[in-house]
């Protein structure tokens, strides 16, 4: 048997039920009880053998008296039921559970006396759950009756109060707590209950002046006050919560500075729970939680850790685990994707303008070795259409595609959309394209073997790292913040930081405790120039820059890491000016003459050796970008023994 809450619709009568297909009952004498306390004993109701759906073999008329409390009130809550499994007796259960129930205090107030005691005795939630025979939810409703203040709980006991008002107001600060009360005592004023309750908690925007962290006499915006003078509103919620904000970061800085290990700021609204955490002094690892409610109060829970978190400490595991667990890294999976993905569309698309270091990247791949050099390009593989699509639409994408249409035509491809590298290994394809080779200048070639590099770059690697910044690429010429940028953005400290970059520290720390959501609106109302926001021409994230850049200390960045390893390798020298200047340690390639095809004698003559043809055979293809690096003789026969030499070479070290 399982204990959980099921919603209404995912409820119906079972045909075992021995009331099945009579008219609805009378339900009158229990729906004042369920009105009142909702339904306390759990329906018994099995799977009926489609997904997430039960049918009630025993509470019928509890089911029928939520289900006319739920058209009442026009929504209603989930049932707590007991889900029987194969071999279950009903009656046992159904006996069971009632004499589980029996155990419980008559009222809840009692019953939330009683789990504390226990809560405070080392029980968890799941172990008081199983001893009543209730589900987890209803225990944790039960301990959110310690979040009301007494006079309320007492109220409650005595049932002045209905359990629909007890449940908004346990959502509620302690400053509306007592505001409420004041309004239940006053017999001229009018004290919301229920729905209305829930409205008056948390809708309008009339914000006390009495809640404000910031000093009032900074406060440059108008403030209102009643006939008498005894309380004051701030007329404008948007600047108020700007300067909240401010504090709370000043705030939240301080405490951080005070030694404390974390500042937890929950998202407006949130509440903290103290049943659910224990507390925790500084030098043990105690954090300090920071609610906000919708009306602009703050409270700062200084010293407490989660039951979980004090329970590994107290085991002794909890630095093991520490050391053990790595930080939360600074880019999602998918974000990640995003910025390989589009840093190499434009590494690529800005490598096509420099040949020269294109062929010495050929070389590099030829003799070294890569895990694309067989040859096979880059897949560009996405993990979610949202970067597809980014990635379809970016500049570099359709400046690289123009390119390679040109080159397709150079090499005879009938395919204007297909790709250049990624061949089978066909000896006689590859006969032909060296053929169609030979037959083209210079500079047509060196376009054809830039390409293939471009098509064989590895996305997310080192080696965009180190050419990116030796071309200096601007990549506020091929990329500008999108769609799918902002949708993988989800860090609310990255956010802000960002924020910072775009709008000043001012507006950030004026936002800081506000939504992801929140703060990447803003963000883009900077770069659209609207909502009054000054507009930012030409805004690069740290993330898109050459070189990259981290956010946070977290780590997690593996762009900026393959930066950090290379960068050393890569030291800039004055010989040259421009993009196209010399690395210092990389050393220069020697002068020789081009190279032209041989006379049919010679490649007669070759033949005779099997060994030799077949060296020919696998040289091949990598000839012509040896030739254009000045690799390869004049003379006739020349070539070939230079190809045989090579090849063994090449063939020692595993490239062959």
């Amino acid at each position: 048997m399982q204990l959980a809450h099921i919603p209404l619709d995912h409820l119906n009568i079972s045909a075992l039920n021995m009331r099945h297909g009579r008219r609805a009952p009378d339900i009158s004498d229990i729906l004042p009880s369920v009105r009142a306390r909702g339904v306390l004993v759990p329906l018994l109701v099995r799977p009926n053998g489609q997904p997430e759906s039960f049918e009630i073999v025993a509470g019928r008329r509890r089911y029928f008296a939520a289900k006319s409390l739920a058209d009442e009130r026009g929504e209603g809550d989930p049932l707590p039921c007991a889900i029987m499994e194969d071999g279950d007796d009903a009656d046992a259960l159904e006996a069971s559970l009632i004499e589980n129930l029996a155990r419980l205090d008559p009222d809840e107030v009692s019953q939330w006396e009683t789990f504390s005691r226990l809560v405070r005795q080392g029980r968890t939630v799941p172990d008081i759950a199983a001893t009543f025979g209730i589900t987890d939810l209803k225990v944790k409703r039960i301990l959110a009756l310690g979040d009301l203040l007494p006079k309320i709980r007492e109220a409650y006991r005595r049932e002045e109060i209905d359990t629909e008002t007890v449940r908004h107001l346990t959502m509620a600060s302690k400053a509306q707590q007592k505001d409420w009360l004041a309004l239940c005592a006053d017999p001229d004023q009018y004290a919301p209950r229920g729905y209305q309750l829930k409205q008056w908690l948390f809708g309008g925007q009339s914000i006390s002046t009495k809640v404000a962290l910031f000093a009032i006499d900074e406060y440059p915006g108008l403030i209102t006050s009643d006939l008498f003078g005894e309380d004051s509103y701030f007329a404008d919620a948007d600047l108020f919560w700007q300067k909240q904000n401010e504090a709370i970061a000043t705030r939240r800085d301080t405490y951080l500075n005070d030694g404390w290990s974390e500042v937890v700021l929950l998202e407006p609204g949130q509440y903290f729970h103290a049943w659910d955490h224990e507390k925790t002094p500084k030098k043990k690892g105690g954090k300090v939680f920071i609610a906000v409610t919708y009306r602009g109060e703050v409270e700062c829970h200084e010293g407490w850790l989660s039951h979980k978190q004090v329970r590994r400490a107290r085991e002794g595991g909890e630095q093991e685990e520490t050391a053990a667990k790595p930080p939360r890294p600074e880019l999602t999976g998918p974000m990640q994707n995003y910025v390989d993905l589009h840093r190499h569309a434009a590494v690529r698309a800005a490598m096509l303008d420099h040949p020269a270091v294109a062929l010495r990247l050929v070389v590099a791949h030829a003799i070294t070795g890569s895990g694309l050099w067989q040859v096979r390009r880059e897949p560009q593989r996405a993990v979610n259409e949202t970067v597809t699509a980014s990635l379809a639409g970016c500049k570099a994408e359709a400046a690289f595609g123009k390119k390679r249409r040109e080159v397709l035509a150079l090499v005879g491809s009938p395919d204007e959309d297909g790709v250049v590298a990624g061949g089978n290994g066909d000896a006689f394809a590859i006969a032909g394209v060296f053929a169609r080779l030979l037959a083209l200048c210079d500079d047509d070639v060196m376009r054809v073997l830039t390409l293939v590099m471009a098509e064989t770059l590895a996305a997310g690697s080192a080696v965009i790292e180190a050419l990116g910044n030796h071309l200096n690429v601007d990549m506020g010429a091929w990329w500008e913040p999108d769609d799918a940028f902002f949708d993988l953005l989800r860090d609310k400290e990255i956010a802000n930081s960002m924020l910072a970059d775009v709008g000043g520290k001012l507006v950030a720390d004026g936002n800081v405790a506000e939504k992801v959501k929140t703060q990447k609106k803003i963000i883009r109302d900077f770069l659209a120039g609207e909502n009054g926001r000054q507009k930012i021409e030409t805004w690069l994230p740290r993330w898109m820059k050459f070189p990259a850049e981290s956010y946070t200390s977290r780590g997690g960045f593996r762009t900026a890491d393959q930066w950090a390893q290379v960068q050393p390798l890569f030291v800039r020298t004055n010989s040259r000016s421009g993009p196209e200047r010399r690395f210092s340690r990389l050393p220069p390639l020697r002068s020789r003459a081009p190279l032209r095809a041989a006379p049919a004698a010679d490649w007669s003559s070759c033949r005779a050796s099997a060994l030799r043809e077949k060296s020919r055979r696998q040289f091949a293809p990598v000839s012509a970008a040896l030739h254009h690096a000045g690799l390869l003789a004049e003379a006739p026969g020349a070539w070939v023994q230079l190809s045989d030499r090579v090849a063994d070479r090449a063939r020692a070290a595993g490239a062959l």
